[in-house]
């Protein structure tokens, strides 16, 4: 398997975003779908680690990972391709 494409470097505003937390089995599936799709898509991605960076909203903690297109919740726990490449045409 091909290593996964790392975020974005200093992407300040990036399209989309994968909430993570450390030890987390379903973050490590959904980072390289993130990866593909921001890529084939031409956008920035960045990870944020709930750890480290803190959750915007309480619920966070109990859906990671998630995954935000343009700040708007575009999916949790398990993240799906296809999912994710609709909503970045959706809210484009």
């Amino acid at each position: 398997m091909a290593p996964t494409p790392p975020p974005t470097p200093d992407a300040q505003d990036p399209r989309i975003v994968l909430v993570t937390v450390p030890h987390c089995q379903l973050c490590d599936r959904a980072r390289p779908i993130v990866a593909r799709v921001a890529a084939g898509a031409g956008v920035a991605w960045r990870e944020l680690d709930m750890m480290r960076d803190g959750a915007a909203d309480p619920s966070w903690w109990d859906n990671v990972p998630i995954v935000l297109v343009d700040g708007e919740v575009a999916g949790t726990l398990r993240v799906e391709e296809a999912r994710l490449a609709a909503a970045l045409r959706d809210l484009a």
